[in-house]
């Protein structure tokens, strides 16, 4: 029972304290979390900065943490217990969104459909924050390539070439 009572509370007071999740020009956004994607997981940080009132640009980056490694053949060549690199876990992307809480009248909800250009593709997501403080919130996000800069194909180029979903933290500094 007490555990239904507190989540009510949490619930009651997200709701009645929520902020307001982008407000446009001026807006500095973190976000901070968990990456979790096939053959591993990792940490994503990102910072959006707003432009105007449904505009902002940003960076984005992610780390593996946990990868599996290879074992198998892969073109014909057999690899035992195969470790990807540091280039093969690291991406970097410039990116840009579309925030949408004033289009939706939920002020505390920011959704954000955008694009990203980084150091292994060029590529897309959508996200969403929701703020329960002026600085503190939650977000999630869904990332996924459009085009991919390389047909090599290299044992673990499919690390930055898929489909990720990140959750986490998001803070307001401004």
């Amino acid at each position: 029972m007490k555990k239904v009572i507190t989540l009510l509370f949490l619930v009651v007071f997200g709701t009645t304290q929520a902020q307001q999740a982008f407000t446009g020009k001026g807006d500095i956004r973190v976000n901070v979390g968990a990456n979790l994607q096939d053959g591993g997981s990792g940490i994503q940080g990102s910072v959006d900065f707003g432009l105007g009132e449904n505009f902002s640009f940003g960076f984005v980056s992610t780390y593996l943490l946990g990868v599996d490694n290879y074992n198998g053949f892969y073109h014909e060549v057999a690899y035992t217990d195969e470790k990807p690199e540091f280039k093969d876990r690291f991406d970097a992307k410039a990116r840009i969104n579309a925030n949408l809480s004033s289009v939706i009248g939920v002020d505390q909800l920011d959704i954000y459909p955008g694009l990203s250009l980084g150091l292994h593709n060029f590529g897309g997501h959508v996200g969403g924050r929701y703020f329960f403080t002026d600085g503190f919130g939650v977000f999630t996000e869904l990332g996924f390539p459009i085009a991919k800069y390389s047909d090599d194909n290299d044992l673990f180029d499919h690390l930055n070439n898929q489909v990720t979903f990140s959750l986490g933290a998001s803070f307001n500094l401004n």
